[in-house]
This record gives C-alpha cells, sequence and structure tokens, in this order.
C-alpha cells in the first residue's frame, strides 16, 4: 500500500500528540495516511504495553488512519544503527510516502530525539538502489520520501512550517483522550503521576497550539521542523 503521509514514532501516542490535527486534516483531503510505532512504550510509568497496544488501536480508529503497525523495538534501547535503520528503510520502502514525519530531533523524552536521528538516516539511506532490503522475501524497490518532517512534543521548539488544525483540534483532543492511561483522565485509576498525565498538560498543549495559531492567523495549529530549507514555487501558498 502506497500511502501519501507516514508518521513514524517512538511511542504509541507520539504521532498523536505531536501531529494529530494534520494527519486528520490530511485524511479528510482524501489522502492515504498511516503510522509506524517504533516501541510499545513498555518503559511507561503508567499503563502496560498491553494497554497501550489497545489505546493505540481506539487512537487508529478515531483517525481512520489507513494502517498502523509497531516494530516492537526496545522501549528506551534502540539506537541508530545499521540493524535498526534496516528495519526503518523496509517500513519506507514498503508504504513508499511522499511525506514522512518523526520525532522532534530535541526533547525531554531521549527517545524522541534518537527517533528523529534514526528515521532521518533510513530515509535517506532507503533511497540507494545499492542498498538491497526484503519485505516478506520479496525484494525492495529503493525510496526516499521528498519530505521528512519532525514534530513538536514536549519542548518548545521554533517551528519551520505551521499547519492550521483548527477544524480538526477538538478531534485532535479525543483521540489523545483514547490514550486513558497516559493522558489526564479522572476516571482512570492510577496512582502515579507523570508530566503529561496532569491537566496542565493539556491546557498547555491547547495554549501553545492557540498561539502558533495565532501567529499564522488561524485558531490552532501544529508546527513542525525540517532539516533543509523548504520551498514553494508559487508565494501565495505561504500565509
Amino acid at each position: 500500500m502506497k500511502l501519501d503521509v507516514l508518521m513514524i514514532a517512538a511511542h504509541p501516542d507520539d504521532a498523536e500528540l505531536g501531529c494529530a490535527g494534520t494527519l486528520l486534516q490530511q485524511i479528510a483531503a482524501g489522502r492515504r495516511v498511516g503510522v509506524v510505532d517504533l516501541t510499545r512504550g513498555e518503559l511507561g510509568s503508567r499503563g502496560s504495553a498491553e494497554q497501550r497496544d489497545a489505546e493505540a488501536a481506539a487512537a487508529t480508529q478515531l483517525l481512520g488512519l489507513h494502517v498502523r503497525e509497531n516494530l516492537r523495538l526496545r522501549d528506551g534501547f534502540f539506537v541508530n544503527d545499521e540493524a535498526h535503520q534496516r528495519q526503518v528503510i523496509q517500513v519506507i520502502r514498503r508504504y513508499r510516502p511522499d511525506i514522512l514525519i518523526t520525532n522532534p530531533n530535541i526533547d525531554r523524552h531521549p527517545d524522541h530525539g534518537r527517533a528523529a536521528d534514526l528515521v532521518h538516516d533510513a530515509a535517506d539511506l532507503a533511497g540507494l538502489s545499492t542498498l538491497k532490503t526484503e519485505d516478506n522475501g520479496a525484494p525492495q524497490a529503493p525510496w526516499r520520501p521528498q519530505l521528512v518532517l519532525q514534530a513538536i512534543h514536549n519542548s518548545y521548539v521554533r517551528p519551520d512550517v505551521a499547519v492550521d488544525i483548527t477544524a480538526y483540534w477538538r478531534q485532535k483532543i479525543a483521540v489523545l483522550q483514547a490514550f486513558k492511561s497516559q493522558f489526564y483522565n479522572p476516571e482512570y485509576e492510577e496512582s502515579t503521576e507523570t508530566y503529561i498525565s496532569t491537566p496542565s498538560f493539556l491546557q498547555t498543549l491547547e495554549a501553545r497550539s492557540r498561539v502558533l495559531g495565532e501567529i499564522i492567523g488561524a485558531g490552532y495549529a501544529e508546527g513542525f521542523t525540517c532539516r533543509r530549507e523548504l520551498g514553494v514555487s508559487d508565494i501565495s501558498q505561504l500565509r
């Protein structure tokens, strides 16, 4: 299945946190969108890997994703080496996305920066015809996405581009709330409190989205960075 947009994220809920609004927008526009989680988030302080699996499945339904899979790499211990790059290359060549999104380059969670480096390097290598990979025993053709972006999660990063998600803000919050073990939910019985499980975290997320939206003349926006210069063929596409 060829995808228009693919998000490869370190943990279940990273895609939802960083770019659920953008994914919803792309799906509404008729584009094929998928998410690949690198790990099951098994080292998380709240919930279990099995809970995260179920929550990711629920979020997938709410988003309307065309595909979602989990590579089951070791949470907290995956690295940017050849073995891991080859696994990500296989995914990129399998789905052949035009746009690839991943975690932020720098964030409070160390897995996020490592995932960004891993995906960035794999995306470049995936375009080399001399690098051979197989998928279910069949050779894969090289594929390099046209654009690789990094979403913004917890730490503030000045974005290179902002996407108006005003029409999808309420849906984004509903998708995040599918991860009951991770984000604030007064009905979830868990004694351990984390940075993202407090009510203030979602309030901060909304405030940041509103500020970014205000900058581009929208109600809410999601921001992305890019490791190369971005260009358009028509300046009227900018706002």
